[in-house]
Protein backbone atom coordinates (compact mmCIF):
# COMPACT_ATOMS: atom_id res chain seq x y z
CA UNK A 1 0.00 0.00 0.00
CA UNK A 2 2.70 2.70 0.42
CA UNK A 3 4.45 1.73 -2.68
CA UNK A 4 0.61 2.72 -4.43
CA UNK A 5 0.36 5.63 -2.30
CA UNK A 6 3.76 7.59 -3.37
CA UNK A 7 2.83 8.36 -6.75
CA UNK A 8 -0.08 9.92 -5.54
CA UNK A 9 1.91 12.76 -3.39
CA UNK A 10 4.26 13.00 -5.89
CA UNK A 11 1.63 13.70 -8.34
CA UNK A 12 0.13 16.25 -5.84
CA UNK A 13 3.82 17.71 -5.17
CA UNK A 14 4.91 18.57 -8.62
CA UNK A 15 1.19 19.71 -9.44
CA UNK A 16 -0.61 17.78 -11.87
CA UNK A 17 -2.75 20.15 -13.39
CA UNK A 18 -5.57 17.90 -14.54
CA UNK A 19 -5.68 14.91 -12.09
CA UNK A 20 -9.48 15.76 -11.25
CA UNK A 21 -10.52 15.03 -14.37
CA UNK A 22 -10.04 11.03 -13.37
CA UNK A 23 -13.47 11.21 -12.17
CA UNK A 24 -16.02 10.43 -14.03
CA UNK A 25 -18.83 12.54 -13.28
CA UNK A 26 -16.41 15.53 -12.87
CA UNK A 27 -15.28 14.28 -16.42
CA UNK A 28 -18.69 14.41 -17.96
CA UNK A 29 -19.85 18.17 -16.25
CA UNK A 30 -16.53 19.67 -17.13
CA UNK A 31 -17.53 20.20 -20.98
CA UNK A 32 -20.89 20.93 -20.14
CA UNK A 33 -19.26 23.46 -17.86
CA UNK A 34 -17.10 25.05 -20.71
CA UNK A 35 -19.97 25.68 -23.12
CA UNK A 36 -22.16 26.81 -20.34
CA UNK A 37 -19.33 29.56 -19.64
CA UNK A 38 -18.49 30.95 -22.90
CA UNK A 39 -22.35 31.05 -23.41
CA UNK A 40 -22.51 33.27 -20.33
CA UNK A 41 -19.76 35.58 -21.01
CA UNK A 42 -21.51 36.29 -24.94
CA UNK A 43 -24.70 37.45 -23.17
CA UNK A 44 -22.38 39.30 -20.85
CA UNK A 45 -20.63 41.28 -23.59
CA UNK A 46 -24.55 41.50 -25.51
CA UNK A 47 -26.11 42.77 -22.19
CA UNK A 48 -24.13 45.25 -21.37
CA UNK A 49 -23.16 46.87 -25.33
CA UNK A 50 -27.48 46.75 -25.82
CA UNK A 51 -28.06 48.84 -22.61
CA UNK A 52 -25.18 51.04 -24.02
CA UNK A 53 -27.24 50.99 -27.64
CA UNK A 54 -30.51 51.34 -25.55
CA UNK A 55 -29.35 54.24 -23.17
CA UNK A 56 -27.12 56.39 -25.64
CA UNK A 57 -23.73 55.00 -24.06
CA UNK A 58 -25.15 56.08 -20.32
CA UNK A 59 -22.73 54.32 -17.66
CA UNK A 60 -25.03 55.10 -14.76
CA UNK A 61 -27.41 52.68 -16.38
CA UNK A 62 -24.96 50.11 -17.25
CA UNK A 63 -24.05 50.32 -13.53
CA UNK A 64 -27.76 49.85 -12.76
CA UNK A 65 -28.54 47.24 -14.79
CA UNK A 66 -25.48 45.12 -13.82
CA UNK A 67 -26.48 45.50 -10.08
CA UNK A 68 -29.89 44.27 -10.93
CA UNK A 69 -28.11 41.38 -11.95
CA UNK A 70 -26.04 40.84 -9.23
CA UNK A 71 -28.45 41.84 -6.69
CA UNK A 72 -30.18 38.56 -6.04
CA UNK A 73 -26.64 37.52 -5.11
CA UNK A 74 -26.53 39.56 -1.95
CA UNK A 75 -30.30 38.16 -0.81
CA UNK A 76 -30.43 34.59 -2.11
CA UNK A 77 -26.64 33.27 -1.74
CA UNK A 78 -27.06 32.36 1.64
CA UNK A 79 -30.02 30.62 0.91
CA UNK A 80 -28.85 28.74 -2.25
CA UNK A 81 -26.09 27.73 0.32
CA UNK A 82 -28.88 26.57 2.75
CA UNK A 83 -30.71 24.32 -0.06
CA UNK A 84 -26.98 22.83 -0.84
CA UNK A 85 -27.19 21.55 2.24
CA UNK A 86 -30.72 20.42 3.31
CA UNK A 87 -31.66 19.05 -0.30
CA UNK A 88 -30.36 17.01 -3.24
CA UNK A 89 -28.04 19.26 -5.31
CA UNK A 90 -28.21 17.63 -8.45
CA UNK A 91 -32.25 17.66 -8.98
CA UNK A 92 -32.11 21.91 -7.44
CA UNK A 93 -29.02 22.90 -10.51
CA UNK A 94 -31.82 20.78 -13.06
CA UNK A 95 -34.47 23.87 -11.87
CA UNK A 96 -31.86 26.69 -11.68
CA UNK A 97 -30.09 25.65 -15.09
CA UNK A 98 -34.00 25.58 -16.78
CA UNK A 99 -35.44 28.86 -15.75
CA UNK A 100 -32.08 30.13 -16.20
CA UNK A 101 -31.83 28.82 -20.21
CA UNK A 102 -35.65 30.17 -20.33
CA UNK A 103 -34.83 33.40 -19.11
CA UNK A 104 -31.72 34.16 -21.38
CA UNK A 105 -34.51 33.00 -24.41
CA UNK A 106 -37.03 35.49 -24.02
CA UNK A 107 -34.46 38.23 -24.04
CA UNK A 108 -33.06 36.91 -26.83
CA UNK A 109 -36.20 36.48 -28.56
CA UNK A 110 -37.46 40.28 -27.07
CA UNK A 111 -34.21 41.55 -29.03
CA UNK A 112 -34.53 39.49 -32.35
CA UNK A 113 -38.19 40.46 -32.73
CA UNK A 114 -36.94 44.37 -32.18
CA UNK A 115 -39.36 44.58 -28.98
CA UNK A 116 -37.07 45.21 -26.50
CA UNK A 117 -37.36 48.26 -23.87
CA UNK A 118 -34.66 49.03 -21.65
CA UNK A 119 -37.13 47.76 -18.50
CA UNK A 120 -37.04 44.15 -20.23
CA UNK A 121 -33.60 44.06 -19.58
CA UNK A 122 -33.88 45.45 -16.46
CA UNK A 123 -36.24 42.54 -15.47
CA UNK A 124 -34.86 39.73 -17.29
CA UNK A 125 -31.00 40.61 -15.95
CA UNK A 126 -32.30 40.18 -12.50
CA UNK A 127 -34.03 37.11 -13.08
CA UNK A 128 -31.41 36.00 -14.73
CA UNK A 129 -29.12 36.84 -11.78
CA UNK A 130 -32.05 35.30 -9.31
CA UNK A 131 -31.19 31.76 -10.83
CA UNK A 132 -27.76 32.45 -10.67
CA UNK A 133 -27.41 33.27 -7.30
CA UNK A 134 -29.54 30.04 -6.15
CA UNK A 135 -27.70 28.26 -8.48
CA UNK A 136 -23.60 29.03 -7.49
CA UNK A 137 -23.78 27.26 -3.37
CA UNK A 138 -25.38 24.88 -4.86
CA UNK A 139 -23.13 24.19 -7.84
CA UNK A 140 -20.06 24.51 -5.72
CA UNK A 141 -21.26 22.01 -2.99
CA UNK A 142 -22.69 19.49 -5.74
CA UNK A 143 -18.66 19.24 -6.87
CA UNK A 144 -17.82 18.42 -4.07
CA UNK A 145 -19.27 15.27 -4.58
CA UNK A 146 -17.11 14.89 -8.05
CA UNK A 147 -14.02 14.76 -6.36
CA UNK A 148 -12.24 13.19 -3.59
CA UNK A 149 -10.56 15.41 -0.96
CA UNK A 150 -7.02 15.08 -2.58
CA UNK A 151 -8.17 16.46 -6.08
CA UNK A 152 -9.81 19.87 -4.49
CA UNK A 153 -6.90 22.41 -5.26
CA UNK A 154 -6.46 20.94 -8.62
CA UNK A 155 -10.07 21.19 -9.11
CA UNK A 156 -11.07 24.55 -8.01
CA UNK A 157 -8.09 25.97 -10.41
CA UNK A 158 -9.30 23.52 -13.49
CA UNK A 159 -12.88 25.01 -13.35
CA UNK A 160 -11.47 28.90 -12.91
CA UNK A 161 -9.08 27.93 -15.95
CA UNK A 162 -12.46 26.02 -17.45
CA UNK A 163 -14.38 29.80 -16.66
CA UNK A 164 -11.95 31.45 -17.59
CA UNK A 165 -11.52 30.09 -21.46
CA UNK A 166 -15.21 31.04 -21.88
CA UNK A 167 -14.35 34.81 -20.93
CA UNK A 168 -11.42 34.30 -23.54
CA UNK A 169 -13.95 32.92 -26.75
CA UNK A 170 -16.91 33.87 -25.24
CA UNK A 171 -16.49 38.09 -25.60
CA UNK A 172 -15.13 38.03 -28.57
CA UNK A 173 -17.41 35.46 -30.43
CA UNK A 174 -20.33 37.90 -28.90
CA UNK A 175 -18.39 40.87 -30.13
CA UNK A 176 -18.18 39.72 -33.76
CA UNK A 177 -22.17 38.52 -33.49
CA UNK A 178 -23.06 42.05 -32.67
CA UNK A 179 -21.12 43.31 -35.23
CA UNK A 180 -22.68 41.02 -37.81
CA UNK A 181 -26.14 40.38 -36.58
CA UNK A 182 -27.07 42.43 -33.16
CA UNK A 183 -26.93 41.39 -29.97
CA UNK A 184 -29.66 39.28 -30.07
CA UNK A 185 -28.37 36.05 -31.40
CA UNK A 186 -25.80 35.57 -28.20
CA UNK A 187 -28.37 35.78 -25.49
CA UNK A 188 -29.85 32.69 -27.82
CA UNK A 189 -26.90 31.00 -28.15
CA UNK A 190 -26.08 31.10 -23.84
CA UNK A 191 -29.71 29.18 -23.49
CA UNK A 192 -28.59 26.31 -25.31
CA UNK A 193 -25.53 26.30 -23.13
CA UNK A 194 -27.51 25.65 -20.10
CA UNK A 195 -29.51 22.08 -22.03
CA UNK A 196 -26.10 21.09 -22.18
CA UNK A 197 -25.56 21.28 -18.35
CA UNK A 198 -28.80 19.32 -17.95
CA UNK A 199 -27.97 16.78 -20.66
CA UNK A 200 -24.10 16.22 -18.69
CA UNK A 201 -26.49 15.82 -14.93
CA UNK A 202 -28.71 13.42 -16.90
CA UNK A 203 -25.56 11.17 -18.03
CA UNK A 204 -24.34 10.66 -14.27
CA UNK A 205 -22.96 7.96 -12.60
CA UNK A 206 -25.66 8.75 -9.28
CA UNK A 207 -23.51 5.99 -7.34
CA UNK A 208 -20.27 7.21 -8.15
CA UNK A 209 -21.28 10.46 -6.58
CA UNK A 210 -19.13 10.71 -3.31
CA UNK A 211 -22.31 11.79 -0.71
CA UNK A 212 -20.14 11.37 2.48
CA UNK A 213 -22.55 13.95 3.87
CA UNK A 214 -26.37 13.25 4.06
CA UNK A 215 -28.96 16.45 3.03
CA UNK A 216 -29.50 17.75 6.82
CA UNK A 217 -33.19 19.03 7.06
CA UNK A 218 -32.46 21.29 10.47
CA UNK A 219 -29.60 22.75 8.69
CA UNK A 220 -29.40 26.47 9.98
CA UNK A 221 -27.79 29.78 8.50
CA UNK A 222 -26.95 31.07 11.99
CA UNK A 223 -24.34 27.54 12.58
CA UNK A 224 -22.98 28.78 9.38
CA UNK A 225 -22.12 32.29 10.23
CA UNK A 226 -21.25 31.45 14.03
CA UNK A 227 -18.32 28.92 12.27
CA UNK A 228 -16.79 32.32 10.01
CA UNK A 229 -16.61 34.46 13.31
CA UNK A 230 -15.24 31.35 15.19
CA UNK A 231 -12.15 30.96 12.42
CA UNK A 232 -10.52 33.98 12.22
CA UNK A 233 -8.53 33.44 9.40
CA UNK A 234 -11.70 32.44 7.15
CA UNK A 235 -13.77 35.91 7.77
CA UNK A 236 -10.15 38.01 7.22
CA UNK A 237 -9.86 36.07 3.89
CA UNK A 238 -13.22 37.16 2.99
CA UNK A 239 -12.51 40.42 3.68
CA UNK A 240 -10.19 40.62 1.24
CA UNK A 241 -12.31 39.22 -0.91
CA UNK A 242 -14.81 41.43 -0.03
CA UNK A 243 -12.63 44.79 -1.35
CA UNK A 244 -10.81 42.89 -4.26
CA UNK A 245 -14.60 41.96 -6.32
CA UNK A 246 -16.56 44.96 -4.99
CA UNK A 247 -14.35 48.06 -6.33
CA UNK A 248 -11.75 45.61 -8.25
CA UNK A 249 -13.58 42.82 -10.56
CA UNK A 250 -15.78 45.72 -12.22
CA UNK A 251 -13.65 45.11 -15.81
CA UNK A 252 -16.90 44.59 -17.60
CA UNK A 253 -17.67 48.08 -16.90
CA UNK A 254 -14.45 49.71 -16.62
CA UNK A 255 -13.93 48.16 -20.62
CA UNK A 256 -17.31 48.94 -21.85
CA UNK A 257 -16.50 52.97 -20.73
CA UNK A 258 -13.18 52.54 -21.83
CA UNK A 259 -13.93 51.41 -25.60
CA UNK A 260 -16.83 53.76 -25.93
CA UNK A 261 -16.41 57.40 -24.33
CA UNK A 262 -11.81 56.93 -24.23
CA UNK A 263 -11.40 55.67 -27.30
CA UNK A 264 -14.01 55.63 -29.50
CA UNK A 265 -14.25 51.84 -30.22
CA UNK A 266 -17.44 49.56 -31.61
CA UNK A 267 -18.73 46.00 -30.62
CA UNK A 268 -15.59 44.11 -32.11
CA UNK A 269 -12.99 46.15 -30.03
CA UNK A 270 -15.01 45.80 -26.59
CA UNK A 271 -15.62 42.29 -27.04
CA UNK A 272 -12.14 41.70 -27.93
CA UNK A 273 -10.47 43.38 -24.57
CA UNK A 274 -12.58 40.71 -22.95
CA UNK A 275 -10.80 37.89 -24.82
CA UNK A 276 -7.37 39.86 -23.81
CA UNK A 277 -8.21 40.07 -20.15
CA UNK A 278 -8.96 36.37 -20.20
CA UNK A 279 -5.92 35.25 -21.56
CA UNK A 280 -4.30 36.90 -18.09
CA UNK A 281 -7.09 35.32 -16.43
CA UNK A 282 -6.21 31.91 -17.68
CA UNK A 283 -2.98 31.90 -17.05
CA UNK A 284 -3.63 32.98 -13.35
CA UNK A 285 -5.97 29.74 -13.16
CA UNK A 286 -3.71 27.66 -14.35
CA UNK A 287 -0.68 29.49 -12.21
CA UNK A 288 -2.90 28.26 -9.17
CA UNK A 289 -2.98 24.65 -10.40
CA UNK A 290 0.61 24.93 -9.96
CA UNK A 291 1.16 26.90 -6.70
CA UNK A 292 -1.32 25.25 -4.24
CA UNK A 293 1.60 25.12 -1.31
CA UNK A 294 0.77 29.17 -1.42
CA UNK A 295 -2.69 29.40 -0.31
CA UNK A 296 -2.17 31.13 2.60
CA UNK A 297 -4.51 34.39 4.02
CA UNK A 298 -1.13 36.79 3.96
CA UNK A 299 -0.48 35.31 -0.03
CA UNK A 300 -4.13 36.24 -0.70
CA UNK A 301 -4.13 39.39 0.84
CA UNK A 302 -0.61 40.57 -1.08
CA UNK A 303 -2.08 38.95 -4.28
CA UNK A 304 -5.03 41.30 -3.73
CA UNK A 305 -2.68 44.77 -3.22
CA UNK A 306 -0.73 43.52 -6.41
CA UNK A 307 -4.24 43.25 -8.52
CA UNK A 308 -5.35 46.90 -6.55
CA UNK A 309 -2.11 48.17 -7.83
CA UNK A 310 -2.54 46.99 -11.36
CA UNK A 311 -6.03 48.72 -11.89
CA UNK A 312 -4.12 51.86 -10.82
CA UNK A 313 -1.48 51.24 -13.57
CA UNK A 314 -4.35 50.93 -16.17
CA UNK A 315 -6.28 53.58 -15.49
CA UNK A 316 -4.03 56.32 -17.71
CA UNK A 317 -3.24 53.96 -20.11
CA UNK A 318 -2.67 56.45 -23.22
CA UNK A 319 -4.16 53.97 -25.85
CA UNK A 320 -6.52 51.87 -26.85
CA UNK A 321 -3.56 48.96 -27.26
CA UNK A 322 -1.39 49.92 -24.06
CA UNK A 323 -4.83 49.47 -22.29
CA UNK A 324 -5.61 46.66 -23.90
CA UNK A 325 -1.87 45.44 -22.95
CA UNK A 326 -2.36 45.85 -19.57
CA UNK A 327 -5.44 44.25 -18.82
CA UNK A 328 -3.46 40.40 -18.88
CA UNK A 329 -1.58 41.22 -16.01
CA UNK A 330 -4.21 42.27 -13.36
CA UNK A 331 -6.13 39.20 -14.88
CA UNK A 332 -3.58 37.12 -13.85
CA UNK A 333 -3.09 38.52 -10.70
CA UNK A 334 -7.02 38.61 -9.81
CA UNK A 335 -7.57 34.85 -10.57
CA UNK A 336 -4.69 33.34 -9.09
CA UNK A 337 -5.42 35.94 -5.72
CA UNK A 338 -9.28 34.62 -5.87
CA UNK A 339 -8.62 30.98 -6.98
CA UNK A 340 -6.74 30.90 -3.21
CA UNK A 341 -9.37 32.23 -1.45
CA UNK A 342 -11.88 30.19 -2.87
CA UNK A 343 -10.03 27.30 -2.42
CA UNK A 344 -8.86 28.03 1.17
CA UNK A 345 -12.32 28.74 2.19
CA UNK A 346 -13.56 25.53 0.92
CA UNK A 347 -10.22 23.58 2.33
CA UNK A 348 -10.95 25.24 5.45
CA UNK A 349 -14.76 24.64 6.27
CA UNK A 350 -16.50 21.31 7.66
CA UNK A 351 -18.12 19.17 4.88
CA UNK A 352 -21.26 19.53 6.78
CA UNK A 353 -21.44 23.37 6.99
CA UNK A 354 -19.41 24.10 3.93
CA UNK A 355 -22.67 24.34 1.30
CA UNK A 356 -23.93 27.34 3.65
CA UNK A 357 -19.98 28.98 4.10
CA UNK A 358 -19.67 28.88 0.61
CA UNK A 359 -22.79 30.85 0.54
CA UNK A 360 -21.73 33.09 2.54
CA UNK A 361 -18.67 33.87 0.26
CA UNK A 362 -20.80 33.92 -2.63
CA UNK A 363 -22.55 36.33 -0.65
CA UNK A 364 -18.96 38.43 -0.05
CA UNK A 365 -17.81 37.44 -3.61
CA UNK A 366 -20.94 38.65 -5.60
CA UNK A 367 -22.85 40.72 -3.02
CA UNK A 368 -21.17 43.38 -3.09
CA UNK A 369 -21.36 44.17 -6.91
CA UNK A 370 -24.99 45.72 -6.11
CA UNK A 371 -23.53 48.26 -4.41
CA UNK A 372 -20.26 49.10 -6.26
CA UNK A 373 -21.58 48.91 -9.65
CA UNK A 374 -24.09 52.07 -9.28
CA UNK A 375 -21.55 53.75 -7.52
CA UNK A 376 -18.73 53.04 -10.06
CA UNK A 377 -21.47 54.40 -12.98
CA UNK A 378 -21.87 57.08 -10.90
CA UNK A 379 -18.49 58.01 -10.53
CA UNK A 380 -17.75 57.55 -14.04
CA UNK A 381 -20.06 59.99 -15.40
CA UNK A 382 -19.45 62.10 -12.69
CA UNK A 383 -15.09 62.13 -12.59
CA UNK A 384 -14.50 60.20 -15.38
CA UNK A 385 -14.08 56.61 -15.98
CA UNK A 386 -9.88 57.05 -15.81
CA UNK A 387 -10.40 59.04 -11.81
CA UNK A 388 -12.50 56.12 -11.07
CA UNK A 389 -10.89 53.42 -11.77
CA UNK A 390 -7.68 54.70 -10.16
CA UNK A 391 -9.56 55.24 -7.07
CA UNK A 392 -11.10 51.63 -6.90
CA UNK A 393 -7.67 50.43 -7.33
CA UNK A 394 -6.46 51.91 -4.46
CA UNK A 395 -9.46 50.85 -2.36
CA UNK A 396 -8.82 47.04 -2.95
CA UNK A 397 -5.10 47.88 -2.00
CA UNK A 398 -6.32 49.53 1.15
CA UNK A 399 -8.73 46.47 2.23
CA UNK A 400 -5.64 44.48 1.58
CA UNK A 401 -3.51 46.06 3.88
CA UNK A 402 -6.26 46.04 6.53
CA UNK A 403 -6.36 42.19 6.41
CA UNK A 404 -2.47 42.00 6.26
CA UNK A 405 -2.60 44.16 9.97
CA UNK A 406 -5.24 41.85 11.47
CA UNK A 407 -3.52 38.99 9.92
CA UNK A 408 -0.15 39.59 11.93
CA UNK A 409 -1.59 41.29 14.81
CA UNK A 410 -3.82 37.95 15.72
CA UNK A 411 -0.72 35.71 14.18
CA UNK A 412 -3.04 33.68 11.79
CA UNK A 413 -1.98 32.70 8.22
CA UNK A 414 -2.23 28.59 8.17
CA UNK A 415 -2.78 26.96 5.38
CA UNK A 416 -6.16 25.39 4.40
CA UNK A 417 -7.79 22.14 5.80
CA UNK A 418 -10.23 21.30 8.28
CA UNK A 419 -9.17 19.13 11.07
CA UNK A 420 -7.85 15.67 10.41
CA UNK A 421 -10.75 14.33 12.88
CA UNK A 422 -13.16 16.26 10.76
CA UNK A 423 -14.55 14.39 7.59
CA UNK A 424 -13.19 16.15 4.43
CA UNK A 425 -13.73 13.73 1.54
CA UNK A 426 -16.93 16.27 0.07
CA UNK A 427 -14.98 19.03 -1.02
CA UNK A 428 -16.23 21.69 -3.50
CA UNK A 429 -14.92 23.15 -6.43
CA UNK A 430 -16.25 26.05 -8.43
CA UNK A 431 -18.10 25.75 -12.04
CA UNK A 432 -19.67 28.89 -13.30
Amino acid sequence: MARNAKPKADARERGDSWRALKHYNYRILFPANALSNIGTWAQRIAQDWLVLELTDNNAIILGIVTALQFLPSLLLSLWGGLLADRFDKRKLMYLTNIGGGLSSALLGILVITGVVEIWHVFALAFIVGVFSAIDAPIRIAFNSELVAKEDLPNAVSLNSANFNVGRLIGPAASGFLIAAFGTGPSFLINSLTYVAIIVALTRMRVGELNRTQKPDRGASLGEAFAYVLKNRNIAIVMLTVFFATTFGLNYQIFMAVMATTEFGKGPAEFGALGSILAIGSLTGAIMAARLEHLRRPSVIALGAIGFGLALTTIAFAPTYGMFALGLPFGGAIALLTLVSANSYVQTSTKPALRGRVMGIYLLIFMGGTPLGSPLIGFMADLIGIRYTIFACGLLVVTGALVSLMLLRSAKLDKAGGVEPSSDTSAINVVAR
